[in-house]
């Protein structure tokens, strides 16, 4: 089986504020590249939902996998294995805790190493995938980050 090379990349105007990721995925001579849009979140949530979904997006398990993603965040998180130990504790203190245990899912049914390269370096699939995360962030189709968007509302509650 090709190994599948799969580029990602999140962005938010204003963080938080609107919000797209952007991904490349390469196989042999197949491309396929995907993108979204949400009207409040947070540049962290879109660069990790980028992984997922683009995990999400593959049809055969145990695909061998390697995602270049310019999120410290997201590639620290899972090589040094902090998110195993952020599960242990329920994610106590820690963000995102709907999106990694939705990446955790997904993650276990592949063969997966994450590679973090420099952002805005002239890498030529990141570049693409910053585009069409900029570009997702900007249209009139954005959905609703409902998770995000509820947990701010409560915290605005409370003040």
């Amino acid at each position: 089986m090709d190994k599948i090379t799969i580029y990602t990349d999140g962005s938010a105007l204003g963080n938080p504020g609107p919000g797209g990721y952007g991904i490349v995925m390469l196989s042999g001579n197949y491309r396929k590249e995907l993108s979204q849009g949400y009207k409040l979140t947070t540049n962290n949530r879109m660069e990790l939902l980028a992984v997922i979904v683009a995990l999400e997006t593959l049809k055969i398990e145990n695909s061998n996998v390697e995602i270049f993603s310019d999120s410290k965040y997201v590639v620290e998180a899972v090589e040094n294995k902090w998110v195993y130990s952020w599960k242990q504790k329920k994610f106590k203190d820690k963000k995102n805790p709907d999106l990694w245990l939705r990446f955790l899912k997904i993650y276990e049914k592949h063969n997966v190493k994450l590679t973090w390269i420099k952002g805005h370096n002239k890498n030529k699939e990141n570049e693409v995938c910053d585009k069409l995360a900029v570009a997702a962030a900007k249209s009139k189709f954005l959905l609703s980050d409902t998770y995000y968007e509820n947990l701010k509302n409560s915290e605005n509650e409370l003040f």
